[in-house]
């Protein structure tokens, strides 16, 4: 069931008030974030479940100067969320005046009279407010006087450290999306819409659809096996090219080509949801579009064993 998605906190429907909220980011929707939420529902089963998030993300509004780090965007995250239960999302515009609200007027403001929020959980290093000023125990203290209850979830952890959004764009980042899948309990996908190339895909015999990485991280660049879901819902094997392609050399800046194997149909303007399973090789230079071309034939029959036996697996 999809969550009910708020874009401010400003006239909430009284069905949307009283809900017992997960606080955060939410970046990637991982397994300590499922943890957070399953600790928050098992703490007030009675209340609705619901998560107060920001978007965009305050580190793209502070340092917009730094590459596109972001592991979900707003339909993702949603997507992941309402999967785990959740039945509100108040996502909260983050600009310059949200930025300027204080600790206490977010509290105050945003979370007991804008909201009306009956129980509150984050994570114990959780802040907020201008400059962030408020932390966790000023939360709480508040809370209190505001007669809403708190939760203090620590962050779930193995051996490794906590899980963390952080941890997860590194593994990426460094070509491992199965373990990276492992720590987000799902494959990682990139959702995007699907825009014109070149067509020089279509003309090598593997006509992809290109699909901008845009705010999205960029993962290690290489070829990929992977799912892509339709807007119908169907989902299909595929062969993703994630890079620069250095053959072609076009100057042009990375990108996702993705190519459904055994699929025929107009996929432009659509909204795909391409998931990474796992980095089949390094993109690299070839010497000739014929060499290419057979790499990508050699490409496609990987991924097709590679899914299949995923499929088989039950994996």
């Amino acid at each position: 069931m999809r969550a009910h998605l708020h874009t401010g906190w400003r006239h909430i429907p009284d069905a949307a008030r009283g809900m017992a909220a997960a606080l955060g980011n939410f970046d990637g929707v991982h397994l300590g974030h499922a943890h957070l939420l399953h600790t928050l529902h098992t703490a007030r089963p009675d209340l609705g479940l619901a998560v107060v998030t920001f978007e965009p993300h305050p580190r793209e509004v502070f340092r917009p100067q730094d590459p596109p780090f972001r592991l979900t965007l707003a339909e993702e995250r949603l997507a992941a969320l309402s999967a785990l239960g959740v039945r509100h999302v108040f996502q909260i515009p983050f600009d310059a005046a949200f930025s300027a609200m204080t600790a206490e007027q977010f509290v105050t403001d945003v979370l007991h009279e804008g909201l009306g929020l009956r129980h509150l959980a984050c994570g114990t290093d959780f802040a907020f407010g201008h400059r962030r000023g408020g932390n966790v125990a000023f939360l709480a203290e508040r809370a209190e006087e505001l007669g809403i209850g708190m939760t203090i979830v620590p962050a779930l952890a193995d051996a490794g450290g906590p899980y963390s959004s952080t941890r997860i764009r590194r593994l990426l980042q460094d070509g491992y999306p199965e373990r990276a899948a492992e720590e987000l309990g799902r494959p990682w996908a990139i959702r995007g819409v699907v825009q014109h190339g070149d067509k020089r895909g279509r003309l090598l015999g593997f006509p992809t659809a290109n699909v901008p990485l845009g705010r999205h991280l960029e993962p290690a660049r290489g070829v990929y096996a992977v799912t892509v879901r339709l807007p119908d819902g169907q989902a299909w094997p595929g062969v993703a090219n994630i890079g620069r392609r250095p053959t072609i050399d076009d100057g042009q800046e990375s990108r996702l080509e993705v190519h459904l194997l055994d699929f025929e149909g107009d996929l432009y303007g659509q909204t795909l949801s391409v998931a990474l399973h796992t980095l089949l090789r390094d993109e690299r230079r070839f010497d000739g579009l014929d060499a290419l071309k057979a790499q990508i034939a050699e490409d496609a029959a990987t991924a097709r064993t590679y899914l299949d036996r995923l499929t088989r697996t039950g994996l």
